[in-house]
């Protein structure tokens, strides 16, 4: 099935079998190896993308009902060589273990403080729930996200 969409910005046309999983569309069609393989039924938050804006779990999305959407990655989020504000803050807090959920985990937080700017802890940690962590980093991704969060200027400009 040939059919075209839009990942990180850039338009792709891909001749596939429509019911392929985006997950493996984008790893090894596109290349992209951010997104990760974690348990293949969209439990564990590994695979997360944002598609139209929305976080899906590209394990068990086929890449036919991506057709003509707009995908972004772990890898679109930053600006070239600029790291987005969220991978700077998982840096700057340590968060990485083994590194396997992150990416997963970062496109959960950036559609979370897309959706509420200035988030609590509790709204963090709802909307982070659904993304698992082998390691159990989650209170150095709570403060991550919540330190992002408090960077940002307030809608009055006050920072």
């Amino acid at each position: 099935m040939a059919l075209g969409l839009t990942v990180n910005g850039e338009h792709r046309s891909l001749d596939i079998e429509e019911d392929t999983p985006l997950l493996w569309v984008l790893r090894d069609e596109l290349g992209l190896k951010g997104t990760k393989f974690g348990c293949g039924v969209g439990l564990c938050g590994a695979c997360t993308v944002h598609l139209d804006g929305q976080p899906v779990r590209s394990c068990s999305t086929p890449v036919s009902l991506v057709a003509g959407r707009k995908v972004t990655t772990i890898e679109g989020l930053g600006g070239g060589d600029d790291l987005h504000n969220l991978q700077q803050a998982w840096i700057d807090h340590g968060v990485p273990q083994c590194g396997y959920c992150q990416s997963g985990q970062i496109m959960s937080a950036a559609h979370l403080l897309a959706t509420i700017p200035s988030p609590n802890r509790n709204d963090i940690v709802a909307a982070m729930t659904g993304n698992l962590c082998r390691c159990g980093t989650y209170n150095r991704i709570i403060d991550a996200v919540e330190s992002v969060a408090q960077s940002r200027p307030t809608a009055d400009g006050d920072a």
